[in-house]
This record gives structure tokens, sequence and C-alpha cells, in this order.
């Protein structure tokens, strides 16, 4: 079956600094929008976001890799190229990190580079890619982490 867009709807705090976040760092284009939400494409996606300041902040976070990774987030599995490309231009223009870009189960299975980092609301993103893309899906031999 050929892959289909997905959609994930998330809070923010203020709509017009979502905007410049979104279309400015990703370059995501607006697709319908009003005074409560925005409609981006995402890499493909649709992504909403929702005006809803008060459920606008980072959650809790769990142990991966020996790193506190935020248990909400989003994001999208790019190429190793796309991925270290957008990896140099947020660090070049300043991106604070959650946790920093590296690779993530060196030379084990599903080896992927990966970053963290928070939207001007708080929402969590990941970014990465796979060394191999047969990686993406495939289960963990014993003592690889999750």
């Amino acid at each position: 079956m050929p892959l289909r867009p997905f959609h994930l709807a998330f809070p923010v705090r203020d709509l017009e600094e979502a905007r410049r976040f979104y279309c400015d760092r990703f370059g995501c284009t607006v697709g319908r929008d009003n005074p409560h939400s925005i409609v981006f494409n995402f890499y493909g996606h649709q992504v909403v976001a929702h005006l809803a300041p008060e459920v606008a902040a980072e959650q809790g976070r769990n142990a991966v890799d020996s790193r506190q990774v935020p248990v909400r987030h989003f994001g999208i599995v790019l190429t190793w190229d796309e991925w270290h490309a957008l990896a140099d231009r947020l660090k070049g223009c300043g991106t604070e990190f959650v946790i920093e870009p590296y690779i993530r189960y060196k030379g084990k299975s599903g080896e992927q580079a990966t970053m963290f980092f928070l939207d001007p609301s708080g929402n969590a993103l990941e970014f990465k890619a796979f060394k191999d893309d047969s990686g993406i899906f495939s289960p963990w031999r014993e003592g690889e982490g999750n």
C-alpha cells in the first residue's frame, strides 16, 4: 500500500509564533488557517497547530540510550544526508537542543542519527535518519535498547 500522509494536531501558545517557526525553520507551507488553528504541510504530512496556550508545554521524559527523551514528541525520518544538512543548519542558527545531534545505537541494528529540540510552545520535535532504512521498523536485538 502506498504511504499516505499522516495527520497530527498539537497545541501552541501563539499561532503567529508557530507560523514563523515552522515556515522559517522547515519551509512548511500553510494550508487552511483561522484564528484558532493553522494547517502546515510538514514534509508532505498534515500537522495542525491549535491555539491552546493553557496546554502547550513540554511533558515528561523517559530514558532512551542513556538520555532523557521527551515523551510527547513528533518529527520526521529524513535521509542520512538531509539529516546532517538540517543538523548543521539548526546549529548554525543557534537552536537550543534538548538532545544535541548524535548517532544512536552506533554499529547496531537501528543505528540512527537523532536530535531533539522544542518549538516556541514547548512541543518537542525529533528529527532522525537511519544509516540503513531497513532499520526503521526492524525489531531490536537483545540488549540494544528501545
